[in-house]
């Protein structure tokens, strides 16, 4: 079927933390409450991942079906649901995955939680790289972990590992585990397999374990290829958990239903016993079971046209910055519906840029400071969303860049 992608739908009454909460709140003054009827001049808000396009049709008529049974006891994954996440790693990323590696989790964030608790003890050391996706630092944090961070590399705008400083610092036997994002959330980044393979040397050399958070693995612009780090080969495989979920692909985040994959028996018992430690391991959300196998099934042809349509709005974002915000640059979005800007050419300081794009012009972005300092004088804009409201939000930025 034909998707409308270009319609904005009310959001209002449904709990949106996109667009009835705000994150942060600005260094510049208070924030305006937003309107998700976008009637009253309020802020748009274009931070959180979490697309504005409703869920495949598919999944809408399987959860239908689900409600209409009425009862929604104890519930656990069935042979259906499993089998549909082998299917679609296997046809989509040529990823052979097995049943037995996959852990449920009430989402990822949590799972990183649960990943430095079991593989960590307070004082140990967790590597990331910045910027990177800010959530990371609270599950290191609370864990009682010290962070370690090998830097992208920037180079006009364009993003790459740092091999030498990220095996210095991986050597450190306090290191204990590395989280990786591929595709890299915010920079846009997809990692080629010789950049991952070197990656996971490093790690596997210094005895590190991998998590790699592939979350947004499925959002590929074209001409891109996602390759799943456990496909590497064997020794990549026993040295990894795979954080994966459809919250970000069909816009299913709020289902709060992910899945690990863990291919070595002994870290899987690992993980699994800290699970059950703390009482959360158990039944799962009949709806969310039901959601992710309807998409998994039967959500690709939703996807694709997604997807083209995410594509056509970055290449909208890059031809009006270029024509009317020149000040402004983009990288290169291989991958996400999360948009990497640089704002750092306008001279502003941190309060100054937040008060330019969330007092003045009203678009709420995730400021980029938030993702480690790499990111001050950056912003990230999500634009899964119909072009009616990305435009607005760019008609807004250019009027009060003008006014600068």
């Amino acid at each position: 079927m034909n998707y409308n992608l270009n319609q904005v739908i009310d959001r209002e009454g449904t709990g949106s933390n996109k667009w009835e909460l705000y994150r942060g709140g600005s260094h510049a003054g208070p924030i305006v409450p937003i309107d998700p009827k976008l009637e009253r001049d309020g802020p748009i808000p274009m931070w959180v991942a979490d697309m504005d396009f409703a869920s495949p049709q598919p999944v809408l008529d399987a959860l239908s079906k689900r409600i209409n049974h009425g009862i929604f006891g104890y519930t656990s994954a069935s042979e259906g649901y499993y089998s549909s996440i082998v299917s679609w790693f296997e046809n989509r990323h040529d990823w052979k995955i097995s049943k037995e590696w996959i852990t449920t989790t009430p989402g990822v964030v949590p799972a990183l939680h649960f990943a430095v608790k079991t593989w960590c003890h307070k004082g140990d050391k967790v590597l990331i790289q910045k910027p990177v996706y800010y959530p990371f630092f609270r599950a290191i944090n609370n864990g009682g972990c010290e962070i370690v961070s090998s830097n992208l590399i920037e180079e006009d705008g364009f993003y790459s590992m740092d091999f030498e400083d990220l095996e210095t610092k991986a050597s450190d036997p306090k290191v204990k585990i590395a989280i990786l994002c591929s595709p890299h959330n915010p920079v846009g980044r997809v990692w080629t397999s010789d950049e991952l393979r070197q990656y996971g040397e490093i790690c596997i050399r210094n005895g590190v374990i991998v998590i790699a958070d592939e979350i947004h693995s499925d959002l590929m612009m074209p001409g891109n290829f996602f390759q799943p780090y456990a496909s590497l080969g064997d020794k990549f495989a026993n040295n990894v958990m795979v954080c994966t979920a459809p919250s970000k692909t069909f816009n299913l985040a709020g289902m709060h239903l992910s899945n690990m994959v863990i291919p070595n028996s002994e870290l899987k018992k690992e993980y699994d016993s800290y699970m059950f430690e703390i009482g959360v391991a158990g039944g799962l959300n009949p709806l969310a079971l039901v959601a992710i196998e309807a998409a998994y099934r039967r959500g690709e042809d939703w996807l694709s046209q997604v997807l083209e349509y995410i594509h056509k709005n970055y290449l909208f974002l890059v031809k009006y910055v270029a024509e009317n915000i020149p000040q402004l640059s983009i990288s290169d979005l291989q991958g996400t519906y999360l948009a990497w800007i640089d704002f750092r050419a306008l001279g502003l300081d941190q309060v100054s840029l937040e008060k330019l794009t969330q007092l003045d012009a009203k678009v709420l972005f995730d400021e980029g400071h938030v993702f480690g300092e790499e990111g001050l004088g950056f912003e990230r804009i999500n634009i899964a969303c119909p072009r009616s409201i990305l435009v607005l939000a760019l008609e807004r930025l250019k009027v009060q860049i003008k006014l600068l």
